[in-house]
């Protein structure tokens, strides 16, 4: 990832992933497709990382963290767990091919919310903007070679997948920029709670 107008020397920089992760057993589902994909295309993308639905990724300064952890846990605590409906494989032109989520309303009105509610704090300076996530997948290839792209989709385009999962909670992954793996920072339970307090008592 290429980092621009960063103006604050010394202070550590990470790279951010909102993620909705599906339970162990279609989690194992996923990883086998990916594992399938990488044996036959040898793209190296498909057997790195956890399958999830990505909600925004973001850079940011890591003494941003626990404010934006914060602003995290109350959009989690007024917000309801829903079901996340997997069906066959999609994909964008020429560069990835994904599981496709058909049950796309509910995690996109997630998403705006939580691009209202804490877009600021995610956001490292006007070079380094949050990129949200408005078309829901689960990535099995992506960064494919033409070839890679062309062949997979003609055989990915016919197959067919099917899963669910209830999205009960997000989770905050986070690796300093280089690095090749995300830890997880924080799970963020969905709760479905009356959050009643006004914003500005919260976070004034």
């Amino acid at each position: 990832m290429q980092l621009t107008g960063i103006t604050i020397p010394g202070y550590r920089v990470y790279e951010y992933l909102l993620v909705l992760s599906p339970h162990q057993e279609l989690w194992n589902k996923i990883k086998q497709v990916k594992q399938e994909f990488y044996d036959v295309y040898e793209a190296p993308t498909a057997i790195g990382g956890r399958p999830h639905v990505t909600l925004v990724n973001f850079v940011q300064y890591e003494m941003m963290e626990e404010r934006l952890i914060n602003r995290l846990k109350v959009v989690a605590m007024g917000y309801h767990p829903f079901k996340v409906e997997l069906k066959d494989f999609g994909s964008f032109p020429s560069h990835t091919i994904f599981i496709n989520v058909t049950s796309k309303i509910p995690v996109q009105n997630l998403v705006k919310t939580i691009r209202t509610e804490a877009q600021r704090l995610m956001k490292l300076n006007d070079d380094n903007k949050p990129h949200f996530i408005m078309e829901p997948h689960i990535t099995i290839g992506r960064k494919l070679k033409p070839w890679q792209y062309e062949k997979g989709w003609l055989e990915y385009s016919n197959k067919h997948f099917a899963g669910r999962f209830i999205a009960d909670a997000m989770l905050l992954l986070k690796r300093q920029v280089g690095e090749k793996r995300y830890q997880v920072a924080q799970r963020f339970g969905f709760q479905n709670l009356p959050v009643g307090t006004k914003q500005g008592e919260l976070f004034g």
